[in-house]
């Protein structure tokens, strides 16, 4: 992706956040230049990738495949005695348009919360045993604590205010009903590990090869610098 595309992507992000009256944390509004000054205690941000966040799957065609989200917390599986939070929270935005691909989280259970803006669609799977998609079995969704079993290949409809559950090993894609307009996505979930707990069917990459054609308006929760050392 060139990172104009990034940039611009961020800040159609930035601006429905605060469409719909959400509030971020100030690690967000850290510029390229703030971030080579911050110190160690700023790693709980560094070491969970928290902050901005875009995906293309490795593609080129943000604008059809892809979307840009924002971890606003986030504990560490792999780490837990430094940082023992179970959970974390997402904002995402997605246009109509676009579509975020198929797949699976080995651990992380989430809900996926529809804030405001069109409807979201989610197409939902059950995994065989081998992890590959089972498109013939029936699959059982919660929606708001509803329990509903849908055919294979459901798109769930979350309206405005709307969540879906997804547990573990439940394939799920995401796009917007046409003509609903762009989505402000919220996800709450056990800790997320975007490096190591995504599966993709078929297999895709998660972060962009980033073309720089001008200065980045954020950092990437995958671009932060080391702190310096005093």
């Amino acid at each position: 992706m060139k990172r104009s595309q990034i940039n611009k992507a961020l800040k159609e992000l930035e601006q429905m956040i605060k469409e719909y009256r959400y509030f971020l944390p100030k690690f967000c509004d850290f510029t390229p230049e703030e971030w080579q000054t911050k110190g160690h205690e700023w790693d709980e941000v560094r070491d969970n990738m928290l902050g901005w966040d875009i995906t293309d799957y490795g593609l080129g065609k943000f604008d059809e495949v892809g979307f840009s989200l924002i971890t606003i917390r986030n504990g560490n599986q792999l780490r837990q005695k430094e940082y023992p939070k179970p959970y974390a929270e997402k904002f995402l935005f997605l246009k109509e348009g676009q579509y975020a691909l198929n797949h699976f989280h080995w651990y992380k259970m989430e809900d996926i919360i529809n804030r405001g803006g069109g409807n979201l669609l989610i197409r939902v799977y059950n995994a065989h045993e081998d992890e590959t998609v089972d498109y013939d079995s029936d699959v059982t969704v919660h929606v708001d604590g509803e329990v509903r079993v849908v055919p294979a290949g459901t798109q769930v409809k979350l309206e405005p205010g709307m969540s879906l559950t997804i547990t573990q090993r439940l394939y799920h894609d995401f796009n917007v009903e046409p003509g609903t307009g762009a989505v402000l996505i919220g996800e709450v979930s056990q800790c997320n590990d975007d490096n190591v707990d995504n599966h993709f069917d078929p297999p895709a990459g998660r972060f962009p090869t980033i073309e720089e054609d001008e200065p980045p308006y954020r950092l990437l929760c995958n671009e932060y610098p080391p702190a310096p050392e005093k």
